[in-house]
């Protein structure tokens, strides 16, 4: 799964585009804190089985903090947000909000999936397949399956049934293979695991994001 680092990452990289000349260490740091705020879930894993990537990834989070916003700088007659902090304050927290969705949760629906609708609908859903074209079968999307769903003996995943590996979780090692002469100790050893890159692809947005914000704040001093 992505790693809060990577959606760290893809914030800071759509921040430095959106924001133009309003891209700060403190709009940057905004945009940062809002972004890592969907991972938090794991921390209610513990009371509720199958929190992580429900309650903190629902399409429900950034869809009310959206009306909420567009409430507050639109139809108010006089907008707190815009008197206090200016316009550059209000497109920050535009900014803020759309990382929120395609940095914070989108990344994880595409990989593994989330409970986009929870909790008014307990379901994970995911998103992924490929699209190309063929020189001999044409276009191809795997994207939307229009055939009938396939029936399973769980059912669709819900929070009842399925739960991510979390930081929280110890599990038995990969990293013993068993030959330790017998030894049973070596064998129940177990781990936590805490993801920086799990990918080749992902491990490459980490420097680049880097640089492009170091670029970007400097230009900005």
């Amino acid at each position: 799964m992505p790693s809060t680092l990577v959606h760290v990452a893809i914030a800071l990289l759509l921040a430095a585009g959106l924001l133009g000349e309003a891209f700060d260490r403190r709009s940057a740091l905004v945009v940062v804190g809002v972004t890592v705020l969907p991972d938090l879930d794991v921390a209610v894993e513990p009371l509720l089985s199958g929190a992580h990537r429900s309650v903190g990834h629902t399409f429900l989070l950034p869809a009310l903090v959206l009306v909420v916003l567009l409430w507050e700088t639109r139809l108010r007659s006089a907008s707190s947000l815009r008197e206090r902090y200016g316009q550059r304050g209000v497109q920050v927290a535009f900014v803020a909000v759309g990382c929120l969705f395609g940095a914070a949760i989108v990344p994880d629906l595409v990989v593994g999936g989330v409970n986009a609708f929870y909790p008014l609908h307990d379901q994970f859903y995911t998103v992924d397949g490929r699209l190309f074209y063929s020189t001999d079968r044409g276009w191809i999307q795997t994207f939307v399956d229009l055939s009938p769903p396939a029936q399973t003996q769980d059912g669709p995943r819900t929070t009842a049934n399925f739960d991510f590996r979390t930081v929280l979780d110890s599990e038995p090692t990969l990293g013993q293979d068993g030959g330790d002469g017998g030894n049973a100790d070596s064998q129940q050893r177990v781990e936590r695991l805490f993801p920086v890159a799990m990918t080749g692809f992902r491990a490459w947005l980490l420097p680049l994001s880097a640089f492009v914000t170091a670029v970007r704040l400097r230009q900005a001093d």
